[in-house]
């Protein structure tokens, strides 16, 4: 019973000496879901949400509609509070951006291997737009499917028509071969190419390493277990360790490459069923990480090969096979040693009722959830078009409750932990757009050390300065400056802080404006 009931229920007896209007109160706190879920708002927290181009959403596009549509959807992600968006860039070895390795994708120009006209290169121009709404781009790539069902034809150019050899067909896809060595010095290639080329903050794979299991289908690769076994007598341990070198390998890749690019892995909800591990499984009855998908997730987290880990945990609270509640205590009890955040189904969340309040739908009590678990540190949406479409007022939730003030990454000490140096000449100057609050960046010699973004924080006259309550940003910019509104003359003050590329904040610069 919830303590808004015990207490209903005690003022109901204790009637003759409570009035009615605090009844009237109660009752509608009873029924009011923002009221009862609202939660205090933290400093740090990764609110992300996927875009994927698949689903085929961007096909038959010109690249003005396209770039229209991406552009409402960033603006109104950025109201409702997003903080980073995950792109998918590479859906079939192809590609969402110009590469000299792969082919452009039809899922943006409708053939495989045709550039877009008018030219433009989505994957730049997303960086751009994410960095000026202080969004992080993650880029998003579909590691080892080569092509997808619905393609009929392929480039030239492509893996599967220049090594045929590498891929095998699986239920009317084709598999890049996690058996081949060669696959994962390709995969790495590509994402060594990305990274040099392009400004991204992650490096983003999602859940598809061996197929998902179809019925009556096997997968071919007998002859590669046979010619690259590494000593493996069983084949599912066999694939396991196949994935797992990948992982590391890839993780290995980032990391020399641009040190600090996050690399996170988004596997599907259920790691493995308690009846398959007794001693650490779920009390869940689906498919299977570790034993259909043959991705051994904890490895990699607790192994630190991967940055941040976000299991898509998409079903309901009550949903009889992965009961949500079930699912995320597990990760948070096992997979706290990379920062955790939790992958969202927005439409599935808002089509099924609070058990415990059949008149609100289920966003109130995930978010409990999620405040309960100590080491889930963020959030990412599926998909980002159902949050814009503001889907069960799930948009309208985020940015008048949830996420109505904004949030800075969360830490990444085993990458880097020093704190840059603090802004300098922090100075309140008139000019003829008023007033403008300008500061000169600090010197940094090496990446770690060097301004990436500045957080601007606002205290009304006597107000404490305490930099953790993220009520005072007022703003997240690259830029070196600050215009101030019109506050009709009242005092404040301003504190503004750096973060480096890892979101570690330096000590306050302050100054007091009237204005």
């Amino acid at each position: 019973m919830s303590p808004i009931k015990k207490h209903l229920i005690y003022f109901t007896l204790m009637k003759p000496i409570i009035s009615r209007s605090i009844l009237i109160l109660l009752l509608a706190l009873l029924h009011t879901p923002s009221l009862l879920h609202a939660q205090t708002p933290v400093k740090r927290e990764f609110r992300g949400a996927w875009i994927q181009c698949v689903n085929g959403q961007f096909l038959g596009m010109s690249t003005q509609k396209m770039q229209q549509t991406l552009l409402y959807q960033l603006d109104e992600l950025k109201k409702d509070g997003v903080n980073a968006i995950i792109f998918q860039v590479r859906p079939e070895c192809d590609a969402l951006y110009q590469s000299n390795i792969e082919p452009w994708s039809r899922f943006l120009t409708g053939k495989q291997g045709q550039a877009p006209q008018p030219y433009w290169d989505p994957l730049q121009w997303m960086i751009e737009q994410c960095h000026q709404r202080g969004m992080e781009l993650h880029a998003w790539i579909n590691p080892y499917r080569a092509k997808t069902k619905n393609t009929t034809q392929l480039a030239n150019n492509h893996v599967a028509i220049k090594h045929p050899d590498w891929v095998f067909a699986y239920d009317g896809l084709f598999i890049l071969n996690p058996g081949i060595p060669e696959n994962r010095n390709y995969i790495c290639q590509v994402v060594e190419d990305i990274l040099k080329r392009y400004d991204v903050d992650g490096l983003h794979i999602d859940d598809y390493f061996y197929p998902y299991p179809a019925a009556g289908q096997n997968i071919p690769d007998q002859r590669q277990f046979q010619q690259y076994n590494n000593g493996f007598s069983n084949i599912n341990d066999w694939r396991r360790d196949n994935v797992n070198l990948f992982v590391k390998q890839l993780g290995e890749t980032i990391r020399k490459t641009k040190p600090w690019v996050k690399f996170g892995v988004s596997p599907f909800g259920i790691y493995r069923n308690k009846k398959s591990d007794p001693h650490i499984g779920s009390n869940t009855n689906g498919l299977q990480n570790y034993d259909d998908l043959y991705a051994d997730v904890l490895l990699w987290v607790n192994n630190g090969w991967i940055d941040y880990c976000v299991p898509q945990i998409y079903w309901e609270i009550g949903n009889k096979a992965a009961d949500y509640q079930t699912l995320i205590t597990w990760w948070n009890k096992y997979a706290g040693a990379r920062p955790l955040y939790i992958g969202e189904d927005v439409e599935r969340t808002v089509k099924h009722p609070d058990p415990n309040n059949p008149r609100s739908h289920q966003l109130g009590i995930k978010r409990q959830l999620h405040a309960q678990m100590k080491n889930v540190k963020g959030t990412v949406l599926w998909y980002a078009k159902a949050v814009v479409d503001n889907t069960g007022n799930y948009g309208t939730a985020l940015r008048n409750n949830y996420w109505r003030y904004p949030a800075l990454q969360p830490l990444m000490p085993f990458i880097d932990s020093k704190a840059p140096k603090k802004p300098k000449r922090l100075k309140p100057i008139m000019t003829e757009d008023g007033m403008v609050l300008f500061w000169t960046a600090p010197s940094g010699k090496k990446w770690g050390d060097q301004p990436h973004q500045y957080v601007v924080y606002r205290f009304a006259k006597g107000e404490s300065v305490n930099i953790n309550d993220p009520k005072h940003i007022v703003a997240v910019t690259k830029q070196t400056f600050f215009r101030l509104p019109d506050a009709g003359g009242q005092r404040f003050t301003y504190v503004v802080t750096t973060l480096d590329r890892m979101s570690n904040e330096s000590k306050p610069a302050k100054a007091k404006v009237t204005h």
